[in-house]
């Protein structure tokens, strides 16, 4: 029965546009809708009704005309992060130093002998290439169009926060992952909320079990909109922008294309995507700083006033709907949607790490939202704020931040659609990796089912390139966003087994039993 379940999800979109392709070839309307706006009537209903839940949103001020809105599943995620800060007493500070040193491998010599995949510092470009995306470039310049730029601020806050957070589930998930004969590891919210709750209360077996259930489920279908179908549709949407759509069938080519590039890594796991995502991860992220410090540098004089602008924005924010409040949710909002703190997709990626201290990749990844949140989308909104962009207008998302950079030279815009789609690639093979193993999770380790879902999701990739299916990704987008709630529900449930391993570690730490090797 489960497994007829689980094809009927893992089939469900491929299966929808079989049957709307059939129904169209039938019809002797004069201008029949498109295979794409069939599909997208179909599932439109489904997709308001699954976003319209899980984005619910309550009016916290305003008025009746302009309502400041905030979405409950933003303050879901950062009610968790406050938690796990004050609980662990501020570990995304005092444990800062010491992540950065397992990063750089001082005490790698240590964990050499024991399971795992990767190294700390490839588990880390792992998963960062899977929050590091179009929300850093398009995400952070709807966040200052609507909630001024005091929204920085808040981001800023917000990303600090969402480092506790890391820190908690993807130590769980080097914790309670499954180890194999062969080598290879599998973790993550599923092995952790399944196996972890049942060690530490045993009465909430079945309930655990259902809560990975749920969240494997959701990763799998969120991982094919949101990773394959979206990443791919929006990488394909800058090169025809650039290209001027000029190249017959691009959408089909480019996705070929792409899917065949995703497939060399993807099909070799964890082991290859690491290899890779060491090389690209810092490269990308290095080519878009790099443009952003010359935007900067040229604009200087500007750069007070920016940072004035973002103080004064964060606890006055005159002219701003909402005002300070308005600020704020815009800010949280973005930082909750860009580094994944609390959705438990990354401890996916961080169990594969060679360790015999699960605490060693809690305090690896609590550089994540560091990275994702601090750095990168902070060096986009000082970009916008400098030139002056949001109050220009005629424009949003990654259209604002290309006339951003374009004030600097003409053909900036040009290397930001490489950027772009690198950072579309990179999520896209690293989300394949988590839907894979969400999929083999559910079908008891196979590997069969481990290759089908690649090979699905990668094809899936090709019809994001040439179809339009926003009523798909709206309802992948919700899903992914659902994954939060079962995984923190373990996370509040598990973390007094997490604070005994940190208090452990920490004294052996500081006692010199733990050595640095370099």
């Amino acid at each position: 029965m489960l497994m007829r379940l689980m094809m009927v999800a893992l089939l469900w979109l491929a299966a929808g546009t079989v049957a709307i392709a059939q129904e169209a070839s039938g019809g002797e309307a004069a201008t029949p809708p498109t295979i794409a706006e069939q599909i997208d009537g179909a599932v439109r209903p489904v997709a308001d009704a699954v976003s319209g839940a899980i984005f619910h949103s309550v009016r916290v001020a305003g008025t009746d005309e302009e309502p400041v809105m905030f979405p409950l599943i933003v303050g879901w995620l950062i009610l968790a992060s406050l938690v796990f800060t004050f609980y662990f007493r501020f570990i995304n500070v005092r444990g800062f130093k010491h992540g950065l040193d397992l990063i750089r491998g001082k005490y790698t010599a240590a964990d050499n002998d024991h399971a795992g995949e990767v190294s700390h510092f490839r588990a880390l470009t792992s998963a960062v290439s899977g929050t590091v995306g179009l929300g850093n470039i398009a995400g952070v310049a709807v966040a200052i169009t609507i909630g001024g730029p005091g929204a920085t601020f808040w981001m800023i806050l917000a990303g600090l926060l969402g480092m506790s957070t890391k820190f908690v589930e993807c130590t769980l998930g080097v914790m309670y992952r499954l180890e194999k004969p062969d080598g290879t590891v599998s973790g993550g919210p599923m092995y952790y909320l399944s196996r972890g709750i049942a060690e530490n209360y045993p009465r909430l077996r079945s309930f655990g079990a259902f809560l990975a259930f749920v969240f494997a489920i959701c990763t799998m279908l969120g991982a094919i909109g949101a990773g394959a179908m979206f990443q791919a549709n929006q990488a394909y949407a800058q090169i025809a922008n650039v290209t001027q759509d000029a190249i017959p069938n691009g959408g089909l080519w480019f996705g070929v294309l792409y899917a065949v590039l995703g497939g060399v890594v993807v099909i070799g796991g964890i082991t290859r995507i690491g290899s890779v995502t060491a090389r690209l991860v810092p490269g990308m992220a290095a080519l878009y700083l790099i443009g952003a410090l010359f935007v900067i540098l040229v604009n200087l004089p500007q750069v007070p006033g920016a940072f004035m602008a973002i103080i004064d924005g964060a606890f006055t924010a005159e002219g701003v709907t909402g005002g300070v409040l308005g600020a704020l949710i815009q800010g949280f909002r973005r930082a909750a949607f860009s580094n994944e703190a609390g959705l438990g997709s990354a401890a996916i990626a961080h169990s594969a790490v060679k360790t015999r201290e699960p605490v060693t990749e809690g305090f690896v990844a609590l550089w994540e939202p560091f990275i994702d949140t601090v750095v990168i989308c902070t060096m986009t909104a000082l970009v916008i704020i400098i030139t002056n962009q949001h109050v220009v207008g005629g424009a949003d998302g990654v259209q604002l931040t290309s006339n951003a950079f374009a004030t600097v030279a003409p053909w900036f815009p040009y290397a930001l659609a490489v950027v772009v789609l690198l950072f579309a690639f990179s999520t896209t093979i690293t989300w394949a990796y988590y839907g894979a193993k969400a999929c083999s999770f559910l079908f008891r380790e196979s590997k069969a089912a481990l290759y089908g879902f690649k090979v699905f999701y990668l094809s899936m990739a090709v019809v994001g390139c040439t179809m339009p299916l926003a009523s798909i990704v709206d309802v992948a987008d919700a899903l992914l966003f659902i994954m939060a709630i079962p995984n923190l529900i373990g996370v509040y449930l598990l973390m007094p087994v997490v604070k005994k391993h940190l208090d452990s570690y920490w004294a052996r730490l500081k006692s010199g039993e733990i050595r640095k090797v370099a």
